[in-house]
C-alpha cells in the first residue's frame, strides 16, 4: 500500500440522515472530494455523500444543497494529511 500526501484547507460535517441523495453536491465539488455511498443508506433509505481528504472549504456543497446537510469549516492554515491508497 502506498502513501499519498493531500493538502486539506477545510472540512465538511454532513447531516447524513437529512440527505435525500440528489447528487448535486458531487458534481459541484471543485476538488472532487465528495462521493456518494454505493452500498450504505441513511435512515430514510437514501445514499449520502462522504468526504475524502482534500477539501478546500469553498462552501459550494453547502450553497447548492437543497436540504442544508453541510456545515463547512475552513482551516486558518492548510493541513497536510497522509492517505493510504
Amino acid at each position: 500500500m502506498s502513501e499519498k500526501r493531500v493538502l486539506t484547507r477545510g472540512t465538511v460535517v454532513i447531516d447524513v440522515d437529512a440527505c435525500k441523495g440528489c447528487d448535486l453536491c458531487i458534481d459541484a465539488c471543485p476538488p472532487g472530494v465528495l462521493t456518494m455511498t454505493s452500498h450504505e443508506l441513511n435512515a430514510r433509505g437514501y445514499a449520502f455523500p462522504i468526504l475524502s481528504p482534500g477539501c478546500t472549504g469553498c462552501r459550494i456543497c453547502a450553497q447548492i444543497c437543497p436540504d442544508f446537510v453541510f456545515q463547512v469549516y475552513k482551516y486558518d492554515e492548510p493541513i497536510e494529511l497522509v492517505v493510504n491508497e
